[in-house]
């Protein structure tokens, strides 16, 4: 219960938080602590009505008990100030408190990366471990850069306010990449945050019907998104290609390329509204045999000219197998530096059991089993070694 609560509201309560004391430790603490008291009496008393309103409650109460202490203690009253503190009624053009959050910590002043992992651990309540692993960096990097980003916060007094609507774009890609993150998150088993994802896209798209890449991004994850319910066998990961179409959500893959199409008409082509149309492609096919590849290869290849990443150019190999051949994918994935990643090696493996290599494809399955905590992953991958030891 209290962990099922944590994953639907710690991004609200911290956003409410924040907006209340202008001052993202306080809050981050202040709903640390009371999830910490939930713990200690939920369990006996059991939950309350509303265990959202209790949290914020809660919260709210610890951090004004906290800065009263430490204003008694240090004389820091700036701090003291806080305690009379009342929550704003403005509004602005952002009128959802998650979403409001989202914009503020993607100021320009972070790096797009402090930005967006500042962001999932706000308003995801992701681990620093969870953040690392989605940005391929190892734990203790991932610490450093978020120590970082909040001192550059309050150092040079970055506010906690609601942006204006002509401060909007500026704020924009940070904003679509910590959006998308949280669905990868989400569709990597919590489907709590990829459900989230999905509505923030939403509020997105209504708040800036004019911008194509979010239109791109919300169109993308609706056309993931419906696959998931073929996604998944027995516990066990079912490839794109093995999976029954039948059990694909026809009304959100129809919904997602009714936005990729929206898109193409407005002929501003961006890496999100490109993915989005390598998955409407997919959504095509009725068989996984009718897909049609050579398009698939060639949205890669516009893919990797307006944002070219290792991850694309991994991608886009596996549109090359099917289209120039296999030996010819294998070549251009053994030249990506992607060791920490566990698709590249689990894409690596399958080229080369693909090519009858099944000694490398059984060390390379190995690979990709030691980067990856994923259950469902790592039962497909190791479905896949045996398959291939014989």
């Amino acid at each position: 219960m209290i962990e099922r609560v944590f994953r639907e509201e710690h991004g609200r309560a911290v956003s409410v938080l924040v907006r209340v004391f202008g001052d993202v430790d306080v809050a981050e603490e202040a709903v640390q602590d009371a999830f910490a008291e939930a713990v200690k009496r939920w369990p006996e008393g059991g939950a309350p009505p509303s265990p959202a309103g209790w949290i914020i409650t809660t919260a709210r109460n610890k951090a004004i008990d906290r800065l009263r202490r430490e204003a008694a203690r240090e004389g820091k009253q700036a701090q003291a100030a806080l305690v009379n503190v009342v929550e704003p009624v403005e509004e602005g053009p952002v009128r959802d408190e998650r979403l409001r959050l989202m914009f503020t910590c993607c100021h320009p002043a972070l790096a797009l990366q402090a930005r967006v992992a500042l962001t999932l651990r706000l308003l995801g309540g992701l681990t620093t471990a969870e953040i690392a692993r989605a940005f391929l960096v190892p734990e203790a990097t991932m610490a450093q850069r978020l120590v970082r980003a909040k001192g550059k916060i309050r150092d040079a007094g970055i506010p906690y306010r609601v942006p204006e609507e002509a401060d909007l774009p500026g704020r924009l890609s940070g904003v679509l990449a910590v959006v998308y993150l949280v669905f990868n998150q989400g569709y990597g088993g919590r489907e709590d945050l990829a459900a989230e994802a999905i509505r923030l896209g939403r509020v997105l798209a209504e708040l800036m019907p004019d911008e194509p890449e979010v239109l791109g991004l919300l169109a993308l994850m609706l056309l993931i998104e419906s696959r998931k319910g073929a996604r998944m066998r027995d516990g066990e990961l079912v490839l794109l290609a093995d999976q029954d179409r039948g059990l694909w959500d026809r009304g959100l893959v129809e919904e997602g390329q009714a936005l990729v199409r929206r898109c193409l008409r407005r002929n501003r082509p961006g890496p999100y509204q490109i993915q989005a149309a390598i998955n409407a492609v997919h959504g095509d096919a009725a068989r996984a045999e009718d897909t049609d590849w050579r398009q698939i290869l060639q949205l890669y290849d516009q893919l990797m000219v307006v944002a070219p990443t290792p991850v694309a150019a991994l991608n886009r190999a596996v549109a090359v197998a099917e289209v120039a051949g296999v030996e010819e994918a294998l070549v251009e994935v053994d030249g990506l530096d992607l060791g920490q990643y566990y698709l590249f090696h689990a894409i690596r493996a399958d080229l080369l059991r693909r090519l009858g290599r099944n000694a490398e494809a059984v060390e390379a399955y190995g690979e990709a089993m030691e980067r990856t905590e994923n259950e469902a992953e790592l039962a497909f991958l190791r479905g896949r070694r045996l398959s291939v030891r014989g």
